[in-house]
C-alpha cells in the first residue's frame, strides 16, 4: 500500500480513537495531557515512522494502529 494511503487511513483511524476518548474522561488518568493533544502526538510519531519506510510491510492504517497499541517502542520518538 502506498504511503500516503496509510497515512490518511491512521489519520481517520485515530481521530475517531481521539474523539471517543475524549467522550471517555480521558483526564480521570494522572496526565494534564487531552486525549486530542495526545493522539496528535502519537499521530505525528507514526506519520514520522510511516514516511521513513518503518510500517511498508503493513496492508493497512489500523494495522499499524494495533502494531503501535501493542509496542509504542517501536516508535524511534516514544519516550
Amino acid at each position: 500500500m502506498k504511503r500516503q494511503e496509510l497515512i490518511n487511513q491512521v489519520k481517520e483511524e485515530y481521530a475517531g480513537i481521539a474523539s471517543i476518548e475524549s467522550q471517555q474522561h480521558f483526564h480521570q488518568t494522572s496526565s494534564e495531557i487531552t486525549p486530542e493533544a495526545y493522539y496528535e502526538k502519537l499521530l505525528g510519531m507514526v506519520i514520522s515512522e510511516i514516511q521513513n519506510g518503518t510500517f511498508d510491510n503493513c496492508r493497512s492504517g489500523r494495522e499499524i494502529i494495533n502494531k503501535v497499541a501493542a509496542d509504542k517502542t517501536i516508535l524511534s520518538e516514544w519516550k
